[in-house]
């Protein structure tokens, strides 16, 4: 567990440095994990058409499950931040533990619900009676990973807490690296067919789990924290986490939306969208690396009482956004006639695509700001405002995109009004920076 490093303050290439070294390993930190879901659908594809499918099924729900408890990563960032900045590293650990505990419980409680709902989930996603049995098998042995995967995120929030984006990266390297061997092994060396991708997986996330806790547990012995879970401490975590679980339903509840008008202007059209929304998704993790550096950035600075640093560190950062914003609106643009053939032949589809393409190409910078001032917020632990201005998004979103087809509108008039689901959010959070009501200083908030 690396050392903090202590605030000192030489202007803009003092916070390109900070930037940097939390961003770039918090890119490939972010890029690897949806790996294990892409190894385990080359190594199943071969085993059958329903096995893929039922992969794919439980997949999109175990996916959903674990991305709705990202506040384990996100809260706790921000927490053991502050106390980083504050000098107190352990109380900042301290901290760590109390949200890995809250991990364990939520899995614990994730798995007792999954097992035994796991055909009637299956059954919600329609699945054919011949991909549904490889579907529960799938889900019902993946869901014993869950606690080992919600560690992992609340192991995560500590380390980028502690400013330690590096052992993550190569914690998920790892596990990649470990999920593929051991795919192969049990799936085609041990006959075990689907459950053994599943089993694979499951040991994998597991052996992750057990590094992030050796991690952990040496720096708590080092700083002389407590390991024993605190009912206080895990009380507060989850009611950090409960705004930040608001703002990621609903911000789910936007894409759901936008999937579900796509598929009501027909195949073609939610083929396309599917296309983009995937790329759309791929720029989302090189901008939600600088968000995480801002998470971990900003919650020192106001640890340390430093509001004059929080505010630049936030402008520098906002720079940044925009910058890369361009770049990957240009990337869009100048790489689309290489990538486009790769997701699909038909060229109704590519068609349909590209005018829909060029929207998310525009509108990148926006984003660029949304996911900077998202993660400048989150660091300063300003969860139920991030809650009520994503809440008041999805009103404005909602009613907008639904009105798509009836206006006769296309794929590229719903990416509209994706784009003006940003600019929404770019206002709200813009304005609550300009307040500066979120720069409250404090190893608490």
């Amino acid at each position: 567990m690396t050392k903090a490093p202590a605030i000192s303050r030489t202007g803009p290439r003092r916070h390109d440095r900070e930037i940097i070294a939390l961003a770039v390993p918090a890119f490939g930190a972010l890029v690897a994990e949806p790996l294990f879901v892409m190894v385990d659908s080359a190594i199943v594809g071969h085993l059958g058409t329903p096995q893929l499918a039922g992969l794919a099924i439980a997949a999109a729900l175990l996916t959903s499950a674990v991305s709705i408890f990202i506040f384990l990563a996100y809260a706790t960032t921000a927490a053991v931040a502050r106390r980083v900045g504050a000098g107190d590293l352990q109380a900042a650990i301290r901290q760590g533990m109390d949200g890995i505990w809250l991990a364990l419980l939520l899995g614990a409680a994730v798995i007792a619900v999954t097992l035994p709902a796991a055909p009637w989930l299956v059954g919600l996603f329609g699945a054919s009676d011949t991909a549904a049995p490889y579907a529960v098998t799938y889900l019902r042995i993946s869901s014993l990973g869950i606690p080992a995967m919600l560690v992992v995120l609340a192991a995560t929030g500590v380390l980028r807490g502690l400013q330690d984006t590096r052992t993550p990266l190569y914690v998920a390297i790892g596990g990649f690296g470990a999920n593929a061997v051991l795919n192969v092994v049990l799936v085609y060396g041990a006959g075990l067919g689907i459950a053994g991708s599943a089993w694979g997986t499951v040991l994998a996330q597991c052996a992750m789990a057990a590094v992030y806790l050796v991690v952990v547990v040496r720096g708590a012995r080092r700083h002389g924290a407590s390991l024993r879970p605190d009912a206080a401490g895990i009380r507060a975590s989850a009611q950090a986490g409960v705004p930040l679980l608001v703002r990621t339903l609903s911000l789910r509840a936007v894409l759901l939306i936008a999937t579900a008008v796509a598929a009501r202007l027909g195949d073609v059209d939610v083929a396309a969208h599917q296309v983009i929304l995937s790329l759309w998704s791929l720029m989302a993790f090189a901008l939600d690396a600088i968000a995480i550096a801002g998470q971990a950035i900003i919650g020192r600075y106001l640890g340390a009482g430093d509001t004059q640093g929080a505010r630049e560190a936030c402008r520098r950062m906002v720079q940044w956004g925009v910058v890369a914003g361009v770049v990957l609106g240009v990337l869009i643009v100048a790489t689309r006639p290489l990538f486009i053939p790769l997701f699909t032949g038909d060229q109704v589809v590519r068609d349909t695509l590209l005018p829909a393409l060029l929207v998310v190409a525009v509108t990148q910078p926006i984003s660029g700001i949304v996911f900077v001032l998202d993660g400048v917020l989150m660091g300063a632990g300003d969860g139920p405002y991030l809650a009520g201005a994503m809440l008041v998004t999805l009103a404005v979103f909602a009613p907008v995109a639904l009105l798509v087809p009836a206006l006769g509108g296309g794929l590229t008039a719903l990416w509209w009004t994706m784009g003006l689901m940003m600019g929404v959010r770019m206002l709200t959070l813009w304005l609550r920076t300009r307040s500066g009501r979120w720069l409250v200083t404090g190893a608490t908030r």
